[in-house]
């Protein structure tokens, strides 16, 4: 019997000869990739029988099919053990996973369609770069990563289970890079979601000055945001936040109807133009293909970004639903959403406002009483948004570091209730802080699109997958394992090449457009700041 037979057989071995215990205190990084594999097999098989009597639906098992990989060692039957893995009792950490998955398929569209900043941002976009990069772009993107969403969610469920939960992406990322990874993974996810946090503190900041006109200092106003969001902080779960979720859907919605409406009577918001985007007042006019500065035009594109980087918290959601299969179906209802309304949007918004669209559109209107039911809408839509993505924020921080690091309690144990607090007060006062400092929202937009949500939406999924792929078909491989040549080398050239190879060209694609978008968000900030009677940071000044 060859090495990767023998220790496939040890670590596939039935829940009865394997101590439950003994697989909790170890760490994560000992345990083996085929015990992730098989155990995920046992947790799927679980959720599958639980579910409705009716079963899996033709759509359902198409999709299945279609993301499936061949090998004996891949696609585990775990079946025969599903009965005794479920007499044995639940560990400590086994039964705060499970009381953790409680959202449905529909709190997933709820949750995933609480957009960073709504379809708000997408006029200024399209100004950007100009009608035809525009409407390509938003497609193409929206293409890309509807297939990256459904490559995390083929991940989760082939590595997730309550012996070995997948709570974050830094736990995908682990499982098949390594702890290294991990650690890189989890600080550029946990300062990417404390910049959202801080970008709509700062958005509703905006729309709170605009409403007084003028009478409050800005950053009073980003103080009282933050103070709003250590209050709804407090809510722990994803389930108990699904309501919440379900009502800044609605209220994005008759944003975006009722600002339609306004732009097409109204002239556009010359003042704020001249502040924010150092624009003079005339014709309004579009172009086709812009011809403003490359570095203004990759913002830009950044900007488009943030219309569907969702994908970065796509495990945390999937981590706390009863049944991770049912994933993709709220999800894909939600790209389809998200992407009908910023084109709609952004499109009707640039041919009525031409080069005065603001980053944030509502906020472009010229007449008060329209920018104020505008601006009142999205407060509330904003902060239930900036509360969704601090708790998920605020959850990655508690997992890595009071669980992982210190051994602290569970999150929904009593004493994780004060931890949680007490973290939910502090992190928001970083979003304040990051709110603050750069208080010009188009360029703070293009730095966390190029920095986080390039990576976490179009870079990272692919080559997640590319490993995965090398470490199962190395699994399954004809020639034995063999430790000192790797399975990243050899499972590298077996299997499925060719899909290898389009996910590694992928990966590369969407590197070289990041490291574009640094420059040009950093191009932007330099740009902005030395416009004349531009907002500078920690200010009374508004920049709009």
């Amino acid at each position: 019997m060859d090495t990767k037979d023998v220790k496939t057989e040890k670590h596939l071995a039935s829940p009865e000869e394997t101590s439950r215990e003994d697989s909790i205190e170890s760490t994560q990084t000992s345990v083996p990739f085929e015990a992730y594999l098989y155990f995920a097999a046992l947790q799927r098989s679980e959720e599958k029988n639980s579910a409705s009597p009716h079963g899996e639906h033709f759509v359902d098992n198409l999709v299945h099919r279609l993301s499936g990989h061949k090998g004996p060692n891949v696609n585990i039957d775990a079946t025969p053990h599903l009965e005794s893995h479920r007499e044995i009792p639940l560990s400590e950490r086994e039964t705060a996973s499970r009381a953790l998955r409680l959202a449905s398929t529909s709190s997933v569209f709820y949750l995933i369609t609480t957009d960073i900043l709504g379809p708000f941002n997408a006029p200024f976009a399209i100004s950007q770069v100009g009608w035809v990069p525009g409407v390509i772009l938003y497609f193409f993107m929206g293409l890309v990563s509807t297939y990256t969403g459904l490559l995390l969610w083929r991940l989760f469920i082939r590595l997730d289970s309550l012996r070995y939960p997948i709570l974050s992406y830094a736990d995908i990322v682990e499982r098949i890079f390594g702890m290294a990874a991990r650690r890189v993974s989890a600080v550029l996810q946990g300062v990417q979601l404390v910049v959202f946090v801080g970008i709509l503190c700062l958005a509703n900041a905006q729309a709170l000055v605009q409403i007084a006109k003028h009478h409050l200092c800005f950053s009073v106003c980003i103080v009282i945001w933050a103070v709003v969001g250590m209050v709804i902080g407090q809510i722990r779960t994803l389930k108990n936040y699904a309501w919440l979720a379900n009502s800044a859907v609605w209220f994005n919605l008759i944003v975006i109807f009722t600002s339609m409406g306004f732009v097409a009577h109204t002239p556009p918001n010359f003042a704020a133009a001249l502040s924010s985007l150092g624009v003079p007042e005339g014709p309004v006019k579009t172009q086709l293909f812009a011809t403003i500065p490359l570095f203004s035009q990759v913002n830009g594109i950044m900007n488009m970004v943030y219309a569907y980087g969702g994908a970065m918290i796509f495990p945390e959601i999937m981590s706390e639903m009863r049944r991770p299969m049912d994933f993709w179906k709220g999800m894909i209802l939600a790209e389809a959403l998200i992407f009908s309304a910023y084109l709609m949007y952004g499109a009707f918004v640039y041919s009525q406002q031409g080069q005065f669209v603001l980053p944030l559109a509502y906020q472009g209107v010229s007449r008060y009483a329209f920018q104020t039911i505008g601006n009142s809408f999205s407060l509330v839509s904003g902060i239930i948004a900036a509360g969704l993505y601090g708790n998920i924020g605020i959850k990655v921080v508690y997992h890595t570091i009071v669980e992982d690091w210190f051994r602290g309690p569970p999150l929904l144990s009593a004493k994780g209730r004060y931890i949680w607090s007490t973290m939910v007060c502090l992190y928001w006062a970083l979003a304040f802080i990051i709110g603050s400092a750069i208080p010009q929202i188009q360029t703070i937009n293009g730095v966390v699109a190029a920095i986080g949500i390039m990576q976490f939406t179009y870079t990272f999924p692919p080559l997640l997958r590319l490993g995965y792929d090398v470490i199962s078909d190395a699994m399954v491989a004809d020639e034995p394992y063999d430790p000192h040549l790797g399975r990243y080398q050899l499972g590298f050239f077996s299997g499925r090449w060719y899909f290898k190879l389009f996910n590694f060209l992928l990966f590369l694609a969407s590197m070289s457009m990041a490291g574009l978008g640094m420059w040009a968000a950093g191009e932007s900030v330099k740009a902005t700041f030395a416009l004349s009677g531009a907002a500078t940071s920690f200010s009374c000044r508004a920049p709009v």
